[in-house]
């Protein structure tokens, strides 16, 4: 069973500037909640029992949100304002909260979750993609291949050609449920392998931390998930899924909006 997931909220928001200086784009309003309830909301919906968010310094504005606060619940039941405290839900999750010292890259934050993990497959959501399920959660379509196959799944979306070089690209053997991936390139300048570019949502075996911890610093000097997939691929199968929902990067100001205005449209 795949049990636990990470996600990793520690970087510096540097696409979203100058806003996230004083807020994190993981804590970016979508309606009347924030971007990151909803990852937390597609992990539990997809059977993800612990989380382990993974934040910096400069963002305990994440903590207090999935913190309980007495002061604010009794106030709104002192005022007879008890139908705001069902707003104040929580997804119901164990949540463990762990602080990545430097900003080394994505890949470097995630090997701080290797005892989290232990010895068992974990999910890892990146909170900059929003993912709009057409029947189940994205994370729960990877959870099911990883049932079928026992190997490491990785979420996949077409791209368009000029856009390839933001991505990291696959190359793969296509079956008819899932790819088993042969190659994976980090954001190719040029001659990218195919149109399926990785998105946010993966599922990992252990074995992921073994390439973590040997892999050197690729893309921008930090520590790249990616190559240490493409160090994975030379111990075990590797497989991609072409996810069904509609994903949205809210670091991408357009992509944002218009998440915006679908799910203001949806609670009204």
């Amino acid at each position: 069973m795949v049990r636990k997931a990470i996600i990793p909220a520690a970087g510096y928001g540097t696409r979203s500037l100058p806003i996230t200086k004083a807020i994190p784009k993981e804590m970016f309003p979508l309606g009347l909640k924030p971007a990151i309830h909803y990852i937390v909301e597609e992990a539990v919906n997809s059977g993800i029992e612990q989380l382990l968010i993974i934040t910096s310094k400069s963002k305990d504005m994440i903590i207090d949100y999935f913190d309980y606060s007495l002061e604010l619940d009794t106030f709104l039941k002192s005022q007879n304002k008890e139908h705001l405290v069902k707003k104040l839900a929580l997804p119901k999750v164990e949540i463990l909260f762990i602080r990545q010292p430097y900003a080394r890259g994505l890949g470097d934050a995630i090997r701080l979750g290797k005892e989290f993990v232990g010895n068992e497959p974990f999910g890892v959501l990146l909170p900059d993609d929003i993912i709009i399920p057409k029947k189940i959660p994205a994370l729960k379509e990877l959870i099911d291949v990883y049932k079928e196959t026992h190997g490491s799944v990785i979420a996949l979306k077409q791209v368009d050609q000029d856009c390839l070089k933001d991505y990291g690209v696959i190359q793969g053997k296509v079956n008819p449920d899932f790819i088993k991936i042969e190659d994976i390139v980090e954001k190719p300048k040029t001659n990218p392998p195919s149109n399926l570019a990785v998105v946010g949502r993966y599922i990992f075996t252990p074995e992921i931390f073994q390439s973590l911890a040997t892999v050197k610093k690729g893309v921008g000097g930090e520590i790249q998930l990616t190559d240490a997939i493409k160090d994975l691929l030379a111990s075990e199968s590797v497989f991609g899924k072409v996810i069904s929902g509609d994903r949205y990067d809210i670091g991408k100001l357009a992509e944002y909006v218009q998440l915006m205005n679908i799910l203001s449209r949806d609670n009204n």
